[in-house]
């Protein structure tokens, strides 16, 4: 069990977490799965990422892999949402061992030893479901930059050691958008696809906390796929980075490269179960920059 330290920065309370096993900043927001984090320089730490989430500015830190600092946070809040968020509850130790159990390929040894402490984050999933929705046949610094306007524009701001951001709006917020509105924030076909999944949210047709409790994942995406433009890879994004999902395994035309790559006979993806999605991202991780290592 990992140890929690108060202690106070510039004014504002922060955390020192320590005996942290396999947790790497830099990877896990290095990986596709947040676009509201960003690298920041403030308190000398080896890194530094900053960003909103669940209504608060924070900055997460590290200078070893067995220690993290949250600047902007409480013992409590550190317990209640940091710990959850940062999938610290979980054993990724047994996780890896899982995968390996269900495949004797080398590559995918490689991949998690390479993905070594990339953790799945369990961002807010209405947010989530917006900004997967945002990423459809888009770039990482075209979403964030979509994602940072409607934040800017329809969020609350929110302020820590002289920065000055925005939450991500809430859907009673959102839905008072027109779709005109959004179109006018360049995220171009994707404006009706949001108003129609805040439309669904708002009228309850769309319901999180169902897809929350549900534990057949075939019927949460069918449940997601009720909004226009979600479809498999959207809704698996979202189940895994929004709602807890691990058994989910987005696929897009990358990810499908890599298991035709290194799994040439095939890989039964069913077998990995809720070790699924963190496989997925030790594979993505790995193909896209072990090659240049």
């Amino acid at each position: 069990m990992e140890k929690v330290r108060e202690f106070t920065q510039d004014g504002a309370l922060a955390v020192h977490v320590t005996d942290i096993p396999r947790l790497s900043l830099f990877k896990t927001f290095d990986c596709g799965q947040c676009f509201r984090f960003d690298p920041v320089e403030k308190f000398g730490n080896k890194i530094e990422v900053g960003g909103v989430a669940f209504g608060k500015y924070v900055i997460f830190a590290q200078n070893h892999e067995n220690e993290l600092m949250i600047y902007g946070s409480t013992e409590k809040e550190y317990n209640s949402i940091w710990r959850k968020y940062l999938s610290l509850d979980t054993d990724y130790d047994k996780v890896n061992a899982q995968i390996l159990s269900c495949t004797d390929s080398l590559h995918m040894k490689m991949a998690i030893e390479y993905g070594n402490g990339i953790r799945i984050l369990r961002q807010d999933p209405y947010e989530a479901i917006i900004s997967f929705i945002i990423s459809q046949n888009n770039n990482i610094p075209r979403i964030k930059k979509i994602i940072a306007s409607i934040c800017q524009n329809y969020g609350h701001s929110v302020a820590l050691f002289d920065k000055n951001d925005y939450t991500f709006p809430s859907n009673d917020e959102l839905s008072r958008v027109s779709e005109q509105e959004l179109f006018a924030l360049k995220m171009g076909f994707r404006a009706k696809y949001i108003a129609d999944a805040c439309e669904k949210i708002k009228n309850g047709s769309v319901d999180i906390e169902r897809v929350m409790a549900n534990d057949n994942f075939d019927e949460c995406v069918a449940h997601l796929c009720q909004v226009k433009g979600i479809g498999l890879k959207v809704a698996s994004c979202a189940l895994l980075f929004g709602f807890g999902k691990t058994e989910a395994f987005p696929r897009d035309v990358h990810i499908n490269r890599t298991l035709e790559k290194y799994f040439p006979n095939g890989i039964d993806v069913s077998a990995l179960g809720k070790s699924a999605g963190i496989a997925q991202q030790y594979l993505f991780y790995y193909e896209k920059y072990s090659q240049n290592t």
